[in-house]
């Protein structure tokens, strides 16, 4: 009897939201794999992660997540779930157990991103308010998604969904990775997260890695086939 066939879940990442995986969806649609895009809160590391694990927990079956940028901190934790079969970072944060994203970027040279945040507040329900983060709209093009058409890059910049500013100190409660089979594709000219961030952690967690070359930190909006054939074969490969 053949295994049945892994749903994807598609963790975006911050500064997007689920949609920025349509491209990924409808090429995976295409071939009959079942996938589903939930919001991340993008609250926190421990609660983010909490909620993925919470949807993963639901499905019945095998499970494939991918991770885009901070949804990859995200798989990391999620990703200890038992029904979890394969784990796919896209131009993503892959953490170590008790790493912080501040510490694992504070490795290698800044990217232009962290020059180019801007500050919010958000109420809380007791204490001072709390800071969450956006990239500057005249700079987000550039940083997110330079490979982008620019009359989606400027609908991209003002619909942008904050980070908690929180999320780059909390520290990853565990490494799926070290169970579970993983894939990486590095976006080669990313401007957001220093490629090197992304291969150095890649290569880390014994991860098969997928180099475009060119691609923005919007991969999945400007190369959703290549994205979607990485994740193909992680189903493959699990099925």
């Amino acid at each position: 009897m053949t295994n049945p066939t892994p749903t994807v879940v598609l963790v975006h990442g911050a500064f997007a939201d689920a949609a920025s995986w349509s491209g990924v969806i409808a090429e995976l649609q295409r071939d009959g794999i079942p996938v589903i895009a939930p919001p991340n809160p993008l609250r926190g590391l421990a609660a983010d992660a909490a909620y993925i694990a919470s949807v993963v927990a639901q499905i019945d079956g095998p499970v494939v997540l991918a991770g885009h940028s901070y949804g990859g901190a995200l798989i990391t934790v999620a990703g200890a779930a038992e029904n979890v079969v394969g784990l796919v970072y896209v131009a993503a944060y892959v953490l170590e157990e008790g790493e912080s994203l501040g510490e694992l970027q504070g490795r290698f040279p800044a990217s232009p991103l962290v020059s180019n945040l801007k500050q919010w507040t958000y109420p809380v329900a007791d204490g001072e308010p709390a800071v969450e983060v956006t990239i500057a709209e005249d700079a987000f093009p550039a940083i997110f998604a330079a490979d982008v058409p620019g009359e989606t890059t400027a609908v991209l910049a003002v619909a942008q969904r904050p980070l908690a500013a929180s999320a780059f100190e909390e520290k990853a409660s565990a490494a799926g990775w070290r169970t579970t089979p993983s894939w990486a594709v590095i976006a080669g000219a990313d401007q957001a997260i220093n490629p090197e961030v992304e291969r150095f952690g890649a290569t880390r967690a014994g991860a098969t890695v997928v180099e475009v070359d060119g691609a923005s930190h919007a991969i999945a909006v400007s190369r959703p086939k290549e994205v979607a054939e990485v994740i193909r074969t992680a189903v493959r490969a699990a099925g």
